[in-house]
């Protein structure tokens, strides 16, 4: 029961962060089509935008490999 309980977490920290990423991006992805329409000078800016949520699917992700190298 002990490594169910483990495993459970582990994906739970990879599947939230995931979740709230993809909530962001597609924020971020809406209105960055918007203002492209209107400034396409700004795609670096839209892009480096999108790139930022990414960092919680990694955070989480070594959240997950902590939990399940740890705590074997």
């Amino acid at each position: 029961m002990e490594k169910v309980l483990i495993a459970f977490a582990a994906a739970l920290a990879i599947g939230l962060s995931a979740i709230a990423t993809a909530w962001a991006q597609s924020r971020i992805g809406a209105a960055g089509a918007g203002t492209l329409a209107e400034k396409p000078e700004l795609s670096g800016t839209i892009i480096i935008l999108l790139a930022i949520p990414e960092t919680m699917v990694i955070l989480g992700f070594v959240i997950s490999t902590m939990i399940l190298l740890l705590l074997e």
